[in-house]
């Protein structure tokens, strides 16, 4: 909770009506065919608000995060809002944080009032973001990739009026198809691993900087991996619907899921990072840490999420059918967000209306860098005054 006397922490609560035929989540969240969403509005003392910024991530609470209290000491309504899931995203539907994400739209305009919403989205917030846009523009999703019908267009979302892609990722899909471990040669079995693949075995002949030739090798090894476990989770799927089961679920762990060569090899796509680190820590512990990507999912959550092929929230493909005003920013030294992205999302969104700006060595959080903190503020809030966004 932010403790600056100038801004008030406002805890918010909405509620509305789901029909669930399974429990995704533990607890009261989505119980009782009632979803509820918990989120913290920052209001500056003494300034009405016309436009609230909104950040949302499908699966974290940023109410901590540096930015979101930055801009509201700047004078700007923020809201940090929370999905049904929470910290969870092990059963996680993009399609259903779409919906959350809705009813956070509706609720600031027709009850708080706001005129203008800014859409802001923060690393996985960034694909969460484009595509709820590109759904409120023109929907076209009736289900989600297991099948499950999910209508979109009769939700009625309501569009942001413009947004902010900051120190976002093209997708989570995205990411784990660069970041899951090839060396793995059993998915019940983590240790049986080809020591040629593994980044962290020290007998690898491969080493930093890594051959075009092994890069090349390792990528198209990643997304076979990755492929494999689709093809598990579709199998399972249409095992259990085949027995009459269409509404069962399973969850399952995939290990090792952080063998990502830019984290170790600097000259791959370089930026101000520093090599053998990661936002997650020490590359080597995250690949097998129970925090690690995608590391425990039920089998709609990983086609909804995780899987490369089947994911309907992917930032470029959803770019391209966004057309409001759009700010991308990419962190010059970012840890966690791959140093293309940013410009894949800006070169693909449809905006007439767009910019790239790079703040220079900022890494994914700005933790403990104060001028690269404000650098980005004054870069968001001189963006939305030119748009008549602000205060």
């Amino acid at each position: 909770m932010h403790s600056d006397p100038g801004i008030r922490a406002e805890w918010a609560h909405i509620s509305y009506a789901e029909s669930l035929s399974v429990r995704e989540v533990y607890g009261f969240a989505g119980s009782q065919g009632t979803i509820n969403l918990e989120g913290i509005r920052f209001i500056p003392e003494g300034r009405p608000g016309r436009v609230l910024l909104v950040y949302m991530h499908p699966a974290s609470t940023l109410q901590l995060l540096p930015m979101p209290g930055a801009m509201a000491r700047q004078g700007v309504h923020v809201l940090c809002a929370a999905s049904r899931y929470a910290r969870n995203d092990t059963p996680l539907i993009f399609e259903n944080v779409v919906l959350d994400l809705g009813a956070w739209m509706r609720h600031a305009r027709e009850v708080w009032c706001y005129e203008k919403v800014v859409l802001c989205g923060w690393s996985g917030g960034g694909a969460l973001a484009l595509l709820y846009q590109a759904e409120a523009e023109r929907p076209t999703i009736t289900a989600t990739p297991a099948g499950d019908p999910v209508d979109l267009a009769a939700a009625k979302l309501i569009a942001a009026d413009a947004m902010i892609f900051q120190a976002a990722h093209v997708s989570r899909a995205q990411l784990l198809a660069d970041w899951i471990d090839p060396s793995v040669l059993d998915e019940n079995d983590p240790d049986r691993r080809d020591l040629e693949l593994d980044l962290y075995d020290p007998r690898n002949p491969n080493q930093p900087p890594y051959s075009p030739d092994y890069i090349a090798r390792f990528r198209a090894l990643q997304l076979a991996r990755l492929r494999r476990r689709t093809d598990w989770v579709k199998e399972t799927l249409h095992s259990m619907r085949a027995r009459g089961d269409a509404k069962a679920e399973r969850g399952f762990v995939t290990h090792r899921t952080m063998a990502e060569p830019r984290f170790l090899d600097a000259t791959l796509d370089p930026n101000g990072r520093t090599p053998d680190t990661s936002y997650l820590g020490e590359p080597l512990l995250a690949n097998s840490a129970p925090a690690g990507m995608a590391r425990f999912s039920t089998l709609r959550a990983w086609l909804s999420q995780w899987s490369i092929d089947e994911t309907q929230a992917h930032g470029e493909r959803c770019a391209a059918r966004v057309t409001v005003p759009l700010l991308a920013i990419e962190n010059g030294a970012d840890d966690a967000v791959p140093q293309p992205h940013t410009g894949l999302i800006f070169r693909a969104a449809a905006s007439a209306d767009k910019r790239m700006v790079v703040i220079e060595g900022g890494s994914h959080y700005y933790a403990g860098q104060p001028k690269q903190l404000d650098d980005a503020v004054r870069v968001c809030t001189d963006w939305m005054s030119e748009r008549g966004l602000a205060e």
